[in-house]
């Protein structure tokens, strides 16, 4: 009998070693799977051309804006990211369609008639990479952008010898996996430099300038760090709730009034890697017009079906949910929560157990009413545990059985004026979107 397509996600998500719901359980330290898988189909990845994108935070949206600009400029383009909000299929797109439900069990079919002879044990990420690149390559797209799972050096992603990577910035996260030093990420995310691949570093940081300088050297990788060539800075703020940005390069303008439907402030931070790659494909030969450009940035929720940053999902009160969920992400999170006029904040907030919140919670406002919740994964951090790590740092809150009914309990509780914020962990927004 066929199987239909809740049979194969009940496969994908529960039978395999997945990171996403057990951790660094399910974390492979060798590409031999993927190797092997790409073997055995053939070597997908060399057919079609790629963008790498890696980094600590921002990595997704660069994803994304780099996929729209792409598709508006007239390219049949690929995009694979993780993790996934609410469809499995989201991780794996061409022109902002996910991969049809069919293809999903049509592949899923193959493999699993296949490996009974091949005698494979993949991760969940190891067998949606060789899914994703079988795919773009049956699907003849001109062109695909690559985010990086985990690190750098050692996800499946990197068999690819794209023609242009792209790194957004290192921080402090999954340290158990990638090393504890800022210097350590860096090298670890330094990986998916290729030979005399060009490289975009989004953010220039003292801790990892000269890895990134000895890595492009190895390499002979002509590199870039966009921020010291673009600047980025406020313009307006429509009617519409989208904003308006100025851009210079070198000091001098070149895009004034730039629209982006993407909302959080950090999104500044994330514009110039952008910017910098599209530079680099058009001497490449890409045909990308400011035209292209403008209109994409402007479109990028509709282009590619970007969730999850700032994203506004109800009004009086304004309610918004983010995926930021380490160090630097909720940094930038208060960041935008302290530019947004509001009365009261209230934050439902849940975070993993297998990371130590407290680096968070310190960032987090006192001066807030907390929802504390656990998101209905085994990996989640349990809410009373939280809620007794939060009161170390003066946050004040109560404890809910289910990402729901904290919401819910934030909804009755916020006056019209006030701000609900929903976030700490992907898992969390995934629940409410």
């Amino acid at each position: 009998m066929r199987v239909n397509y809740n049979e194969t996600l009940e496969y994908l998500l529960t039978r395999l070693p997945m990171f996403q719901r057990s951790g660094p359980a399910a974390y492979k330290n060798n590409l031999d799977n993927t190797l092997r898988l790409d073997e055995l189909y053939d070597h997908p990845h060399l057919k079609f051309r790629s963008i790498h994108v890696a980094g600590t935070n921002g990595k997704g949206s660069v994803s994304h804006m780099l996929a729209a600009i792409l598709q508006k400029a007239g390219y049949k383009t690929g995009l694979y990211t993780s993790p996934h909000l609410k469809d499995f299929r989201e991780r794996i797109r061409i022109n902002g369609v996910m991969m049809p439900e069919e293809e999903v069990v049509k592949w899923l079919e193959h493999y699993r008639t296949n490996n009974e002879l091949w005698k494979i044990e993949p991760s969940f990420f190891e067998l949606t990479v060789a899914m994703a690149f079988g795919y773009f390559a049956r699907q003849n797209v001109d062109v695909a952008v690559v985010e990086v799972g985990l690190g750098g050096r050692l996800d499946s992603t990197n068999i690819i010898t794209p023609e242009l990577s792209v790194i957004t910035n290192i921080g402090l996260d999954h340290t158990n996996l990638l090393g504890d030093t800022i210097e350590l990420i860096a090298a670890e995310k330094s990986g998916i430099i290729k030979k005399s691949v060009p490289v975009v570093i989004g953010t220039t940081q003292k801790e990892t300038q000269s890895v990134f300088q000895n890595k492009a050297g190895i390499e002979n990788a002509p590199l870039f760090f966009a921020d010291q060539e673009y600047g980025v800075s406020y313009a307006m703020q429509g009617i519409d709730g989208k904003k308006y940005l100025n851009v210079e390069q070198f000091g001098e303008p070149v895009y004034l009034d730039i629209e982006m439907d993407l909302l959080g402030s950090y999104q500044h931070k994330n514009l110039p890697a952008v910017l910098k790659a599209v530079d680099i494909l058009n001497e490449k030969g890409y045909r990308i017009s400011e035209q292209a450009i403008r209109w994409a940035l402007a479109n990028v929720t509709g282009l590619t079906g970007l969730q999850g940053r700032w994203q506004v999902i109800g009004n009086n009160p304004l309610i918004v949910c983010d995926t930021g969920h380490n160090e630097d992400g909720i940094r930038e999170v208060v960041e935008q929560v302290n530019n947004t006029p509001h009365k009261t904040l209230h934050f439902v907030f849940g975070t993993v157990a297998d990371k130590n919140p407290d680096k968070v919670l310190a960032l987090l406002p006192k001066n807030a009413r907390y929802y504390f919740v656990k998101a209905d994964i085994e990996r989640a951090l349990d809410k009373e545990i939280l809620n007794t790590a939060a009161r170390r740092f003066g946050l004040v809150g109560e404890c809910y059985p289910s990402v729901a009914e904290g919401l819910s309990n934030a909804r009755n509780n916020a006056e019209k004026h006030d701000l609900i914020v929903v976030g700490g962990s992907t898992f969390v927004v995934a629940e409410i979107l």
